[in-house]
């Protein structure tokens, strides 16, 4: 990885953005941060790795705020953890071919993105519908292998299931987002422990950018938790940047 200090800085600016804004939604930022460095043209090797790391510590900070702020529902998430995690272990073992991963990543991107276009309904009337322990138990291993192989914690596909079949409210959702992309993320990452070494020395950089992104994310989704306008330009940006996974 051999970036100039101008376009260090740039990434660091883009990881910064993304974590702050995909925290907001509960989210820890993975396809941002694969988006962010698609567009500077790191190598997938290096991506994956990188992406579950930033994963991991915005996440974990996510979760703990969100249980402080009581929007986990642990006895909602447990059975989508359950099977989520060995799966995305399997899936972080698994090295696809370069033009494979491409195409998976833009279409991860794409699925973020129209995430984001889509405004949540929140509807004070809606009934809540808790999905039967087999249905959770399906959707988090098929989420969880997906995470795996792309590098991502799985949130940008679990939060839309969520609020499109009634299982959870808006601001909900993200309480349960959070702890799903924390565990799947270690697992990820566990289950491809030798690609650590691909670690690039700037992480050191991306880090903080990254805590701090989520420091004024998740306080911006604790207190007010309306990102809307935020985040069809992110959508925008993601849309770019998996034309360019796809087409490159």
């Amino acid at each position: 990885m051999d970036l100039s200090a101008n376009e260090l800085l740039m990434l660091c600016a883009l990881i910064f953005m993304a974590a702050g804004l995909y925290s907001a939604v509960g989210h820890a930022g993975a396809s941002g941060y694969l988006a962010a460095m698609a567009l500077f043209g790191l190598s997938p090797a290096i991506m994956k790795p990188t992406a579950l790391v930033l994963n991991i510590l915005v996440a974990g900070f996510a979760t703990v705020r969100l249980q402080r702020a009581g929007l986990i529902n642990w006895k909602l998430l447990a059975p989508f953890v359950v099977t989520s995690v060995p799966l995305a272990f399997i899936g972080g073992a698994v090295r696809l071919p370069d033009h494979l991963y491409r195409v998976l990543i833009g279409m991860v991107l794409l699925a973020a993105a129209l995430r984001l276009f889509i405004k949540p309904k929140e509807n004070e009337q809606q009934l809540i519908r808790t999905p039967s322990p087999y249905t959770a138990l399906l959707v988090g291993g098929a989420v969880g292998l997906l995470s795996g192989l792309s590098g991502t914690g799985g949130g940008i596909f679990l939060t839309p299931l969520l609020l499109f079949f009634g299982w959870t409210g808006t601001r909900q959702a993200s309480g349960i987002s959070a702890p799903f992309i924390l565990a799947n993320s270690v697992a990820g990452i566990a289950g491809n422990f030798h690609s650590i070494s691909s670690l690039p020395k700037e992480l050191s950089y991306m880090v903080p950018c990254a805590l701090l992104g989520a420091i004024l994310g998740t306080q911006f989704a604790i207190k007010w938790l309306r990102p809307e306008a935020i985040q069809r330009v992110l959508a925008l940006v993601l849309t770019i940047a998996a034309a360019k996974f796809v087409l490159t």
